[in-house]
């Protein structure tokens, strides 16, 4: 009898497995300067999330529900407090973000250190990040801005530019990026004549643009916010005639910006991160079937973000950080089969059967170092009012 009752104690405990809920974050600046930005990364997010639990692969048949967080971009306490609500009101089991760099650290360092949670953020880049104390909890799959400003500045450089003036967002997003690109761009033979920040929210960045324009330089540098400050100094620069080109990092790169210059920025360009890859094709074919707009920037690591936690999870064979965070480099590199975004159900059915993966996802994830995306990215020019994609690299 006493076996009996074991199995029996067994076959309800494997049958309440089966209907148990795994909540994961979503962290992202829902307001604040990139609000227009955070929607495109949360479906993405979303999207593999549903992927991995309609399968019913993950660990066995566990569900996945999304829980989704503001971390506002710029405020780090209102930041920590979402943080704090998904752990320990919610009880998720990872997190998909912070979307800022600040509020990114903010999170780590206050709320997924503490109580042990892994963290991957689809987009903040900050290199400071590379080198945080993070216990192996962090990660991310957007490549940091030391790279982007090698590609800005050689971008930069192929334009014919040699004198650009740069404004940064004052952040930590902001001024690491500035810093970053100044020292690629000096490095590259170009001259940088000035390197000032700009605060969010104002009404007037007429003072900020006239120190700009007195530095001079063929094009301005907009290291900021298209939702916020970025867009005040474009302004500001196209009512005084003190720039008509603008070069557009990541965080300038987004629908809103045409929709507020259309052809009054025509000639200006920039990058973000982006890929060619098969995946990246098939996601953004994915994304038109569920509603959303795939090439908006970061989306792509958005769903990988979400991917590598549901693969990691299944490799680890448990929904532990401390356990799956060791497994997080594993299933995206090589060695193993490639898999690509609407294969996540392939890619449980292969580590639940003690095999390798290589996630590939839609943005052509290879992580490097301390857990950070090596980084291709796309560059763009504004032609007619829109943003055109002009390649890759």
């Amino acid at each position: 009898m006493k076996s009996l009752l074991s199995a029996s104690a067994m076959l309800a405990l494997l049958a309440g497995a089966a209907h148990a809920e795994v909540k994961i974050g979503v962290l992202l600046g829902f307001t604040g300067p990139l609000e227009s930005v955070a929607g495109p990364i949360a479906s993405g997010a979303e999207m593999a999330l549903s992927e991995a639990s309609d399968s019913g692969k993950l660990l066995g048949g566990e569900t996945v529900t999304p829980v989704r967080g503001d971390s506002t971009c710029v405020d780090a306490s209102a930041a920590t407090a979402a943080g704090e609500r998904l752990v320990t009101a919610e009880g998720v089991a990872g997190i998909v973000g912070a979307m800022c760099s600040g509020a990114t650290g903010a999170v780590l360092a206050n709320v997924a250190i503490p109580n042990g949670v892994v963290m991957i953020s689809p987009s903040a880049t900050s290199p400071g990040l590379s080198t945080v104390e993070d216990n192996g909890l962090f990660f991310r799959t957007a490549p940091s801005d030391a790279r982007q400003s090698v590609v800005m500045a050689d971008i930069i450089k192929e334009h014919g530019l040699t004198e650009v003036a740069v404004t940064y967002t004052n952040n930590d997003y902001g001024k690491g990026l500035a810093d970053s690109f100044q020292s690629a761009f000096e490095a590259a033979g170009g001259t940088v004549t000035i390197v000032a920040p700009h605060d969010d929210g104002k009404g007037d960045y007429s003072a900020e643009v006239g120190a700009l324009a007195s530095a001079g330089g063929e094009a301005l540098v907009v290291a900021g916010y298209v939702d916020e400050g970025g867009s005040g100094i474009i302004q500001s620069a196209l009512d005084t005639g003190a720039f008509d080109t603008f070069v557009l990092p990541d965080g300038m790169v987004a629908p809103s910006l045409t929709e507020k210059f259309g052809s009054d920025i025509d000639g200006s360009f920039g990058q973000l991160p982006g890929s060619d890859s098969e995946g990246g094709a098939t996601f953004d074919s994915l994304a038109e079937a569920a509603g959303f707009d795939g090439s908006q920037v970061y989306a792509k690591e958005g769903y990988d973000a979400a991917a590598l936690i549901m693969l990691a999870m299944q490799a680890a064979g448990s929904a532990d950080a401390s356990a799956y965070k060791e497994k997080v480099m594993e299933v995206a590199n090589a060695p193993g089969e490639k898999i690509y975004p609407g294969e996540l159900a392939k890619g449980l059915e292969i580590l639940a059967g003690g095999g390798d993966i290589d996630y590939v996802g839609a943005s052509d994830v290879e992580l490097i170092g301390p857990g950070e995306a090596s980084g291709r990215f796309r560059e763009v020019t504004i032609e007619g009012g829109e943003i055109v994609t002009v390649g890759y690299r």
